[in-house]
């Protein structure tokens, strides 16, 4: 009888803690990721001045001596466009930012939120388009290096 009583308590406390469970909203990055040098601009190259939740902003702007911006082509993937725009010097990647992501849920702007850091951070280090994909992310890791690669072989 004690053993039928201790595995209803428990029961019911375990129900009361999952239904008490509160999920936490995504945070929104407010400017491009930044390489080494140089200054973001929290400017916007697209026509629109909203900003959707979870979006980079463009690194179009005011550029340092040498700069130029290259912008990858649009990578339609299965939940949306993805592009890309570096920033490059001396033929070097300085800055990465994302003018286009998928936003048609928030499940979308999470994964966005996850991935595209990690994506930079690799495209600054590995200085071209022959990087990891996300786990996890793998269709915007997909649309990222496509437009990525499509910068690079426009512009280095």
């Amino acid at each position: 009888m004690r053993r039928v009583i201790l595995a209803v308590t428990g029961t019911i406390a375990g129900l009361v803690a999952l239904l008490s469970f509160k999920s936490h909203s995504p945070t929104v990055p407010v400017a491009a990721t930044t390489g080494t040098g140089g200054s973001s601009s929290s400017s916007s190259s697209s026509s629109s001045s909203r900003t959707i939740p979870g979006e980079f902003q463009s690194v179009a702007g005011p550029l340092t001596a040498g700069e130029t911006t290259i912008t990858g082509k649009v990578a339609n993937t299965a939940y949306g466009p993805v592009q890309v725009q570096l920033v490059v010097k001396s033929n070097k990647i300085v800055k990465v930012g994302i003018l286009e992501q998928p936003t048609n849920t928030i499940h979308d702007i999470q994964i966005g939120e996850f991935a595209f850091p990690k994506l930079i951070s690799e495209t600054l280090s590995a200085q071209n388009a022959k990087i990891d994909a996300v786990s996890g992310a793998s269709y915007t890791s997909a649309g990222y290096i496509s437009s990525l690669q499509s910068a690079v072989d426009h512009g280095l």
